[in-house]
């Protein structure tokens, strides 16, 4: 198990958790509320953040030639993070021993806290040590500063490392549809990312989706991005992952494991996309039944829809900053479609 505390005079924070993958709707935001998103992570688990994050912020015409290649970045943003490395996040009900300062918490929320800087005390010593968020449209979190926390114990958690079978029995993925029939808003966030993934990987080209399901999900926005398929060669992305059987194809779709972070292996000459794992099991193993004694197959288009019904529409703010971190977007093409992404009330449309 996992146990932080204050840097400073150590009194325990958390309850023990386990490590976890970051998931990349971590610090998602989506609409406007009522009220804030659920937690990005169940209960009793943590993630850390490898990159730095929160103030101070450069802007970016005042790096320096090469300095924001060397941080990870390769197109143009308002500004990126200076601070520290290492922040964890972890679900609100998982803290233990801090307090809330108003004197820290910020004016810039909507209802609740939506800070960039730490908004808690520990309750011994009164040393800010982490940002609770909980505003409209943002993740419910806290994140622990990594300047003034450290792990007090470390060990196996609560939480042990399933394989990859064990995942399809006891995590069968999140239904794409929230209560009120739109998409829901980690689906957003994963399918923005591997569209960021699977853009660098075609350089752009018209892409053959085989699966319909996928196909559904993906099309409408690459058809907006870079067409369908025409007279050029060929390129098809498959479905792939455990408990699939191997397709042939030049991009595969693959499952990201939710607690290490791995990736379902392809063969060499096959480009994976990666997907999280809740939307790719889905999307995998969600499948409408073939009614029985029908001897004649159904079409695709004719099962019934398993999707919202609603035109998928991805996080473009996600979709922006993941395809930002991939040397590919210097690309001309990608490039292209990277500048086409602009800001609009809160969020980030993609044309």
């Amino acid at each position: 198990m996992t146990v932080f505390g204050c840097r400073i005079c150590d009194t325990t924070l958390t309850i023990p958790v386990s490590r976890v993958a970051l998931p990349v709707h971590a610090d998602q935001k989506y609409g406007n509320g009522p009220g804030p998103l659920a937690a990005a992570l169940e209960p009793g688990t943590f993630a850390v953040n490898p990159l730095p994050s929160g103030p101070p912020w450069r802007r970016w015409a005042d790096l320096e030639a090469g300095e924001a290649e060397a941080l990870g970045w390769y197109a143009p943003r308002v500004s990126i993070s200076a601070g520290p490395v290492g922040q964890v996040l972890l679900t609100p009900g998982d803290i233990r021993g801090v307090v809330i300062d108003p004197a820290l918490a910020d004016d810039s929320g909507c209802c609740g806290l939506g800070g960039e800087e730490p908004n808690m005390v520990c309750a011994t010593c009164g040393t800010p040590v982490a940002t609770r968020i909980d505003d409209c449209g943002l993740r419910r979190a806290v994140w622990l500063d990594p300047l003034t926390t450290h792990v007090l114990e470390d060990g196996p958690g609560p939480h042990p490392v399933l394989d990859w079978a064990d995942l399809i029995v006891q995590r069968p993925g999140i239904p794409p549809a929230d209560p009120d029939g739109g998409w829901q808003p980690m689906w957003l966030a994963a399918v923005a990312s591997a569209l960021a993934h699977l853009l660098a990987a075609s350089g752009g080209d018209p892409i053959v989706i085989a699966d319909h399901q996928v196909a559904e999900v993906l099309r409408p926005t690459l058809d907006r991005l870079i067409g369908r398929p025409g007279t050029e060669p060929e390129r098809t992305l498959v479905l792939a992952g455990p408990s699939i059987p191997d397709a042939d194809g030049h991009f595969a779709l693959i499952p990201e494991h939710p607690q290490t972070g791995a990736l379902w292996p392809v063969a060499p000459l096959v480009q994976p996309v990666p997907l999280a794992w809740d939307a790719w099991s889905y999307l995998a193993f969600h499948r409408a039944p073939k009614p029985v004694g029908r001897s004649v197959p159904i079409p695709p288009e004719a099962l019934p829809a398993l999707l919202p019904n609603r035109r998928f529409e991805p996080d473009g703010r996600t979709f922006l900053r993941v395809l930002a971190r991939l040397p590919e977007v210097r690309q001309l093409r990608l490039r292209a479609i990277y500048d086409r992404g602009r800001p609009y009330c809160n969020t980030y449309y993609i044309f």
